[in-house]
């Protein structure tokens, strides 16, 4: 039976049918809301959707929804369902075990899930009431109406389709999913007078279809900010990865008139990463949509503009200027750069790799494909920490995980929390000394061509699933001629630039650059653009503070 207490406000309900987690986390919400909102619990999906009825009926208004997957009879995502029906304004979220993280993923377009939280939630300071208050903030402003979903219409196997799924995921934006060969696939295209041979077709809340939209036009369509708001800032910072946000994070909140640009989505590689569990302060880990959702709203709230969808093309100096060049050649200029532009991973090179990517062969975690693994055979390509997350995440649904390592062993460049984790799991095979040699298959990945290094034979797999992590190139091409890199591309700074103590060819001031500058004054690098950087997601964060703290030296000294 639904409790309830205080009555005569606003509706926050909680629905767990484990007695102490439902008194739990009332406790919690009544203590941070209790004041302005009425907390509601119920210890089932079938009585919380009676309270919802009796809630309706007495003309009450529930802002947020907060419900428990596994729950016997109806679980979470079922509750949710039944609940949109009643209140189709309320705010939703899925609280999950680690495990089924993938099941909330499902949730996003199953009833246009707003956010999902791992249990504990503890402290709720950190973990609850920081999203409690953005949906409560989202709620009000929405005039208690649903906000319409954007859907999207696509082939199963289609690499478009992918990259625009991927788009809308990274970027948090709520979508639907449906597929060409369905009915409710075929009757949206038939509506929008498409003929389903240009694949997919984006709807966008406002009513607009597009075909085979680019990310520009795609961002512009569903809310995201690309257009700068002034001409002139203190700080430009390109590249919305950990460096990136964390220096928009600081410079925002130190006054600087900041403004990021990114070209695709914030979080960089370490936003794909299903969990990050060595990163100071959450000692139950994070994953990299929840540690950039929560940074990107950090530095909105001091003030900091986020540009998503807009590629930089040029950096030019013009007397104190920093002038920032975008693509579709409009500019921004300012005081000064931090150059956070990270790394991506390199392609795959067998033969066959090219034509299958996106329809089998992924590179990252590719977080919209991971729930349609549940139950095959997936094989992870790479050595390190991001592909040993990959292959953890992925084998809690898959019915097998084979990673496939060009070195001799995991020591040599995974970290060994993750070692053990991977040594631990049942369905998780690590071969060594092996290289994927071909990718075959017609409409999707269908079989590799898998390559013994060590003996040089080889052997053929059945496969439909190849996520690939071999290492990162840099995104610096683009600055060739601007500032000083490394022969693979890496930007160099400070010291690296003067190891014979004098200062790089072209620098004009009477000090030497600032550890983290380039040898364009007033341009700094943060993360893994950087050469010689740690690659670690606490080491770039610190280089992002740390540029912001070396762009305030400049600016006084300039």
């Amino acid at each position: 039976m639904a409790q309830a207490t205080d009555a005569g406000r606003t509706v926050i309900l909680t629905v767990d049918d484990d007695p102490g987690v439902s008194r739990a986390i009332a406790r919690d919400l009544r203590r941070r809301y209790g004041g302005d909102y009425r907390i509601v619990r119920a210890e089932s999906g079938e009585s919380a959707v009676e309270a919802l009825r009796e809630l309706k009926l007495r003309g009450d208004l529930v802002a947020v929804i907060l419900a428990d997957y596994r729950m016997p009879q109806m679980n979470g995502i079922e509750f949710l369902e039944e609940a949109i029906g009643v209140y189709p304004g309320a705010r939703r979220v899925l609280l999950t075990a680690y495990a089924d993280t993938g099941a909330a993923i499902d949730a996003i377009n199953v009833v246009d899930l707003d956010h999902y939280l791992l249990k504990p939630w503890d402290p709720p300071e950190e973990k609850l009431y920081p999203v409690v208050d953005d949906l409560l903030t989202a709620w009000r402003s929405s005039d208690f109406r649903p906000v319409p979903a954007t859907k999207v219409v696509g082939h199963r196997w289609s690499a478009p389709s992918s990259r625009v799924r991927e788009f809308l995921a990274r970027n948090q934006v709520p979508y639907r999913w449906y597929s060409s060969d369905e009915p409710e696939g075929s009757r949206l295209l038939e509506a929008a007078g498409a003929d389903g041979r240009r694949l997919p077709l984006v709807l966008t809340p406002d009513g607009t279809a597009l075909t085979e939209p680019e990310p520009a036009d795609l961002a512009a369509h569903v809310g995201l900010a690309t257009a700068p708001s002034a001409e002139f800032y203190d700080l430009v910072v390109i590249g919305g990865g950990p460096a990136g946000l964390g220096a928009a994070v600081y410079g925002a909140s130190e006054g600087l008139r900041t403004v990021l640009v990114e070209r695709s989505a914030t979080g960089g590689q370490a936003g794909q990463s299903s969990r990050i569990e060595n990163y100071l302060g959450f000692p139950d880990g994070v994953s990299g949509a929840q540690l950039t959702d929560r940074a990107r709203r950090q530095a909105t709230r001091f003030g900091a503009e986020i540009l998503t969808a807009r590629e930089v093309t040029g950096l030019e100096a013009h007397g104190a200027a920093r002038v920032v060049r975008f693509s579709d050649g409009s500019a921004i200029a300012a005081h000064s750069v931090i150059l956070a532009t990270g790394v991506s991973y390199r392609q795959l090179g067998a033969p066959g790799c090219d034509d299958l990517t996106g329809r089998g062969v992924y590179y990252g975690s590719a977080l919209t494909e991971a729930s349609s693994c549940e139950g095959q055979d997936v094989y992870v390509v790479g050595g390190a920490n991001s592909a040993g997350q990959a292959a953890v995440f992925l084998s809690r649904g898959a019915k097998s995980v084979t990673l496939l390592v060009r070195g001799e062993s995991l020591s040599a460049s995974m970290s060994y929390y993750l070692i053990q984790q991977i040594e631990e799991a049942p369905n998780i095979t690590v071969r060594t000394r092996t290289v994927v040699g071909e990718a075959h298959g017609a409409e999707h990945l269908e079989r590799l061509t898998l390559r013994d290094e060590a003996t040089g034979g080889s052997e053929s797999v059945d496969v439909q699933w190849m996520f690939v992590f071999i290492g990162a190139a840099p995104l610096t091409d683009w600055l060739d001629g601007t500032v000083l890199r490394d022969r693979y591309g890496f930007i160099l700074a400070g010291p690296d630039l003067t190891p014979d103590g004098r200062p790089p060819v072209g620098w004009e001031l009477d000090r030497p650059p600032y550890h983290l500058e380039t040898s364009a004054p007033g341009v700094f690098v943060a993360g893994d653009a950087r050469a010689l950087s740690a690659k670690r997601v606490a080491s770039a964060v610190g280089e992002g503070a740390m540029a912001v703290m070396l762009v305030h030296r400049y600016l006084e000294q300039s």
